[in-house]
This record gives C-alpha cells, structure tokens and sequence, in this order.
C-alpha cells in the first residue's frame, strides 16, 4: 500500500498563514497538517485554527513533549477528534518510558483521537507498540525505514496488537535556497548525543535522511525489495523546510511536492 503524505510545519506559523495555506494542502489530497510543538509555538492553538478551514484534513501535532506540557494540562477543544492525531514525546524527561505511557493512557481517559508516540529508540517504540495507536519516526533513510517498520510490526504483534501505525517525519526541500537551513537543521540534530548515537549506530549521517527532489520521496514511497517484513511507513510527513518558511515558500513548498507524488 503506497504510503498517505502529509506536510509538517513548525508550531510557530502564524495563525493566519496556516488558515490560508490549510485549505490548499486538503484540496492538494495530502493526507495531514502536523504542527511541531515548540516555546512560542502551540500546535494545538496552530490545529485549531486549521480545523476552521478545513473538512477532511487531519490535524496532527508532532510531538508535544509531555515533560514540559503534561496530558492533564492539553485544551483539546476545537479539535474534531475523528480527524486529530496527537503525537507527543517524552521531551528531556529523565524517565522518558513511564512519563509517555502515563501520558497515553491518560489521554484515552479524554479523547477518541488518535495518539501517536515520537520514539527514537527501541523501548519507546516497544511501548508506543503496546500503548498507542502509532509511533512517529524521525531521520531514517528509506532502508532504516523499513527496519523500523518491520520491528514496530513484529512489536504490535508480540503485543497482540494491530494497526499500529507507523508515521515517519522527513525534512524536506523544494529549492536550493532552502539548502542552508536544511544543513543546519541536520547538523542540530547531529550534534544531541541521543540522536548522534543513533546514527551511529544506523550508519548514516542526519542529511542522508532527507529530501531535496521528487526521486528522493519515491524512494520512501516505494516498499522495500525482497527483504520479509520490511515495508514503507503507513504515513510520510514531508517537514517544510524553506529559506524564511513565508506564506508564499510554503505555498510553492506544497505544490511541488504534490508535483513529486504525481510524478511517481
């Protein structure tokens, strides 16, 4: 099954810009607005502007760290939750596992809506198998992907679960321009010790798991040849990475990447 694709935006864009740029990217067939959740930036406040002026969309947060914004505290009001998925993260807790489990199962005390777990290693990816609806991924290559997959699968399994999905986060470019920011952005990342071991561990370094043209999407779009088990996330999030993320980058950012699924 050929992958949903959504677009990713940081929490930080501005109320009127999502309430213009929302209807676009439903009319485009994309299948989610994520909205990271950053100081500054509440994706729930972002998501409920969103719901305005939308029908179909998803609204979808990727992620809130529980550490710093604990599931009691959440205003889920405006949010249909038919179409929400909450995604949220253990942030710098020093006892990330227990945190994020609390955190689902008091969520599900509140909404129907589906909740999505960030996970970086395996026993967060283990629980959010046994706990919630899904695990959102984050800096794979397309190969590391599949891996993932395949173990979130054999996870739910071993659980007793199914349809647990798997959703994977992918900076992404559309333009040259855009090309400095995404340096930046991997090299950020490249240098938290967490993440710089992880990809170690993978053998691959933070830029290697992005996109800058239409071969690069297809390449996750596609399911892994020949190898059991392995297959392409439920859902790609391409995050939108332009030179000063205006209305007008991201509008362009969202018709060429409807361009590129069109193409493959």
């Amino acid at each position: 099954m050929t992958p949903t694709v959504s677009i990713g935006l940081m929490g930080t864009t501005p109320a009127d810009v999502l309430r213009r740029l929302a209807p676009r990217v439903e009319q485009l067939g994309f299948g989610a607005l994520w909205l990271n959740d950053v100081p500054g930036g509440d994706s729930l406040t972002g998501l409920r502007a969103t719901a305005e002026v939308t029908g179909s969309l998803r609204l979808a947060t990727g992620v809130i760290p529980v550490d710093r914004r604990p599931a009691a505290s959440l205003d889920l009001s405006g949010l249909p939750p038919a179409r929400t998925s909450l995604g949220i993260g253990s942030g710098a807790a020093a006892k990330p596992l227990g945190l994020v489990r609390d955190a689902v199962r008091a969520l599900r005390e509140r909404t129907s809506a589906e909740i999505v777990v960030g996970a970086l290693g395996p026993r967060m990816r283990r629980m959010a198998a046994e706990e919630s609806d899904g695990v959102l991924l984050n800096w794979l290559t397309p190969d590391a992907a599949g891996i993932a997959m395949r173990e979130l699968d054999a996870d739910a399994a071993a659980a007793l679960r199914s349809g647990v999905r798997g959703v994977l986060y992918i900076r992404t470019i559309i333009e040259p321009a855009a090309r400095a920011q995404l340096e930046t952005e991997a090299s950020k990342y490249g240098s938290f010790p967490s993440y710089a071991a992880n990809f170690a561990r993978l053998g691959f370094e933070a830029i290697d798991a992005t996109i800058d043209d239409a071969e690069g999407l297809a390449a996750y779009l596609r399911e892994p040849a020949g190898v059991d088990g392995e297959r392409a996330p439920d859902e790609i999030v391409l995050r939108a990475i332009t030179p000063n993320s205006t209305l007008r980058e991201l509008e362009s950012f969202v018709e060429h990447a409807a361009g590129w699924i069109r193409a493959d």
